[in-house]
């Protein structure tokens, strides 16, 4: 709650953010009688780069959002709104997460709302269709779209009936392929690949996942690409092949690749069987180094009797900064005892937390968070811990 003699709702979010979700916040507020006074960002006087309120200056990376429902000595509605609608205002901020996120919002009791999809970067008719369980031709007649076109930003209302368009496969392009080629062995058109697809040009690139139209008359059978990730920022073959309990080599193999180079973004299909790949039994036993305070590359490679290069080159590094936390592949060395090589490693999952996560080890929360230099109980999807 806000005070200082104002009216309505405002919405505080991080300088690292933009206002997306703040202003669609205050819009469902204000749908439900509360007045909206404004959106914005809040430097700290001593450092115009942090956010001057803690609870968002120190939620990084994630998107962390400060909203003040209304003003405690408001001398207009808000007292009795308070009183009255602040059930409704928590509401509003669920419906709106939802609608940022691209989830099917469903009203308290269970009812499906009339729901709206905000389209995102990457969104075609297509994903949104599968996403919410309809087809494309129905959101397309119900948002009257005369093209398979949309953009980022766009509201598309999302129609409640059953799919009728569902039957189209997916394909990773592959070294060598057009999208010519692709198109005759699915036996349909580049024309159809680009509609579906929302394709601008013919450019297409190694592991893109693509739709393809099932026209029912056979075609060609979408390879099996068995499971996918997309590359986040950070990752590496190697922390990669750890979390899939596979290895480098047999990830680089089941895509072809030619270098340990990845790229945000890109598609890797993660091999099911890690048997014929060739990769020496060792793998597991390769040193890992987690990055403290005060550590560079310099003080790592003298510990480990490794050079800088060869470093950056088994990390995939291009500049020569570390971050706490981070997770080295040590090249060709073996542990002499003055590093931290961690003996137990734990790659955070989807609903951890840090007490899941001890519980799970049989150990403390503390001292998880004392071996990890943890300065919060805060995890991101796939950050690695020692495990103590």
């Amino acid at each position: 709650m806000n005070s200082s003699g104002g009216d309505g709702a405002e919405v505080v979010y991080a300088l690292r953010n933009n206002d997306t979700l703040s202003r669609m916040i205050l819009d469902n507020i204000e749908e439900t009688g509360q007045n909206i006074r404004k959106w914005y960002q809040r430097k700290l006087p001593s450092n115009q780069n942090q956010d001057y309120y803690y609870i968002i200056r120190n939620t990084s990376p994630a998107e962390s959002v400060l909203i003040e429902y209304a003003f405690l000595d408001s001398t207009k509605d808000d007292r009795n709104q308070i009183r009255n609608d602040w059930e409704k205002w928590a509401e509003a901020v669920v419906k709106a997460v939802a609608d940022y996120k691209g989830y099917n919002y469903v009203a308290p009791g269970g009812n499906t709302v009339n729901d709206t999809y905000t389209v995102q970067k990457g969104d075609s008719l297509w994903s949104i269709a599968k996403r919410f369980n309809v087809g494309v031709s129905e959101i397309k007649s119900a948002n009257n779209l005369s093209s398979n076109l949309i953009s980022v930003g766009q509201q598309l209302v999302i129609p409640g009936v059953a799919p009728s368009d569902q039957t189209n496969v997916t394909y990773v392009v592959q070294k060598g392929d057009s999208l010519w080629s692709i198109a005759n062995a699915n036996n349909t058109t580049v024309d159809e690949l680009a509609n579906l697809n929302d394709l601008g040009t013919n450019t297409i690139y190694v592991g893109q996942v693509l739709q393809i139209p099932n026209s029912g008359t056979g075609g060609v059978e979408t390879p099996d690409v068995g499971n996918t990730y997309v590359v986040q920022k950070g990752d590496t073959l190697y922390s990669i092949a750890l979390k899939y309990n596979t290895t480098p080599t047999a990830i680089i193999n089941k895509n072809n690749l030619t270098s340990n180079v990845l790229s945000v973004g890109q598609v890797l299909s993660i091999p099911d069987d890690v048997e014929s790949t060739g990769e020496p039994d060792d793998f597991v036993a390769t040193n890992t180094y987690i990055v403290q305070r005060g550590d560079s590359l310099y003080s790592i490679s003298r510990a480990y009797s490794v050079s800088i290069n060869d470093l950056k080159s088994a990390n995939n590094l291009t500049s020569d900064i570390l971050t706490i936390g981070q997770v080295l592949t040590i090249p060709g060395s073996s542990n002499n005892g003055n590093v931290n090589t961690p003996s137990n490693l734990y790659v955070v999952q989807k609903g951890d937390s840090l007490w899941s996560i001890a519980n799970r080890f049989n150990t403390s929360v503390n001292a998880i968070r004392m071996i990890n230099n943890l300065t919060s109980d805060i995890l991101s999807i796939g950050q690695t811990l020692i495990i103590p």
